[in-house]
């Protein structure tokens, strides 16, 4: 055998297995997604979600000291609105008393160090369900839809937010919260993650039933990308580049796996960010009851592909989970 032949010995130990990987995944590294309701004592169990519930502010201090104190460092935080009046424009999104902005400030009290990302869409708060203004055939408006997108990550930001997230997709959105940011004296105190490959995927089910968010009609294929359209992908994280964004995302991100490797190509020198969704977490839970695999093994796999893809920044529902398994 010729000697080049030979790699075994480079990882036959343990340790030395660790040195194989470029980068490899911390605490830091994991953004743990939360939903919170306007019930202010809710803990709601999300059934399509093994694990998760639906929070009330006044069960977030019981809920996530204990994380915080093992080492979660990051926050994604969801409105689930229920007694609030939806209509066309999403009024409710940022309501001063709803549940993201009372979010916002009952976090920044009790956990100074903790951030907090929001994320940014109006699908939750609108009447139809679409994430944007409607016109009068339901189709998208896109210029009242990008004013009220960059509205609302404005209040958020203003309330206290370390990072505003919009998921919405929709054309220039970017540029429109980068500038409502800069001109209210916020360009430097909130970082902008945008959503830039995001696909209309069948791996959104179990959020949109713990979010509430379902579209009353139609679907969002129109503006979120088509799975097979690699190109389009690079152009809208491009795009976003260039409008100002300070972190890319790609979601979801198992079955994108090509798709981050692009943008760490693309946009080398930003973080770059990937959501393990909803499904993909279902998925892994079920394959792990149903005896497939370990499900601690199969965690550490989808999330380390991830990393090695070139992601620095991880959404999952596997964050507190993490939070044990990286301290053995």
């Amino acid at each position: 055998m010729d000697i080049s032949s030979i790699l075994q010995g480079g990882y036959q130990h343990p340790l030395s297995r660790q040195w194989q990987g470029r980068r490899a995944l911390t605490k830091s590294m994991l953004m743990y997604p939360i939903f919170i309701t306007d019930d202010p004592d809710a803990s709601v169990e999300i059934k399509t979600l093994p694990g998760q519930r639906r929070w009330g502010v006044n069960k977030l201090e019981g809920f996530l000291g204990p994380l915080v104190q093992k080492g979660l460092s990051s926050v994604i935080l969801f409105g689930v609105p229920f007694k609030c009046q939806k209509d066309g424009r999403g009024t409710p999104a940022d309501d001063p008393q709803g549940p993201v902005i009372q979010a916002i400030h009952k976090l920044r009290t009790l956990f100074p160090s903790l951030y907090i990302a929001c994320d940014v869409c109006l699908c939750e708060y609108t009447s139809h369900g679409h994430c944007g203004v409607l016109n009068q055939d339901g189709t998208i408006h896109t210029a009242p839809s990008v004013a009220r997108i960059a509205e609302v990550a404005l209040n958020y930001a203003k309330a206290g937010a370390h990072c505003v997230a919009p998921s919405d997709m929709m054309d220039g959105r970017i540029k429109a919260i980068k500038r409502a940011l800069v001109d209210a004296g916020y360009g430097n105190r909130c970082t902008l993650m945008s959503y830039s490959a995001k696909f209309a995927s069948a791996l959104y089910g179990p959020f949109r039933d713990a979010a509430g968010s379902a579209p009353a009609f139609g679907d969002r294929k129109c503006y979120q990308l088509p799975p097979t359209a690699k190109g389009l992908a690079r152009r809208a994280i491009q795009r976003d580049v260039g409008e100002g964004a300070d972190i890319i995302m790609v979601k979801p991100a198992l079955p994108y796996l090509d798709v981050i490797a692009d943008a760490a190509q693309l946009a080398p020198d930003h973080p770059l960010a990937c959501y393990q969704v909803s499904g993909e977490y279902a998925m892994v839970c079920a394959g792990a009851d149903a005896g497939v695999y370990d499900l601690k093994v199969m965690a550490f796999e989808t999330v380390e592909s991830m990393v090695r893809a070139g992601a620095t920044l991880i959404l999952t529902y596997f964050a507190p989970q993490f939070m044990d398994w990286l301290d053995v």
